[in-house]
């Protein structure tokens, strides 16, 4: 009984994930991103000068810059991206208002179809206008 709970077949155990290529790169980073953090929190306790600042930020971004070319080389080598550019953004479309947001009357524009011009009052459609001057006849 006891050989049984000793004995255990390899093909029993479960299966390693693969190691990613990527994993000491994204430890380096997330080192470097701590180190960033780390360095403007003693820059703003003043334990550090101006100069020193400026100069060791410099150099953790350009190692920052390493890491990330590195990752972008590994990426075009595995074949996970292409060395094609993005296609360029497409310009928004122009929308035109609609006719009938637009005031018979003082030719005011506006966003939402009204039923009375916010200029000058009256009527945004023809005929509420023919129908409110032959009202005002009567």
């Amino acid at each position: 009984m006891v050989g049984f709970l000793v004995f255990i077949r390899p093909s029993d155990l479960p299966k390693v994930a693969p190691v990613s290529p990527f994993r000491h790169l994204d430890e380096r980073k997330a080192a470097i991103y701590e180190n960033l953090r780390d360095l403007q929190f003693e820059y703003r306790l003043d334990k550090l000068s101006d100069d020193d600042y400026a100069a060791t930020k410099v150099e953790l971004q350009k190692e920052l810059a390493r890491v990330r070319a590195e990752e972008d080389r590994l990426k075009v080598e595995l074949g996970q991206i292409t060395g094609k550019t993005p296609p360029p953004p497409r310009a928004p479309e122009v929308v035109v208002a609609p006719k009938q947001n637009v005031c018979p009357g003082c030719g005011a524009r506006f966003e939402k179809a009204l039923k009375f011009c916010g200029e000058c009052g009256k009527p945004m459609s023809a005929d509420p206008e023919k129908k409110h001057d032959a009202e005002i006849k009567q």
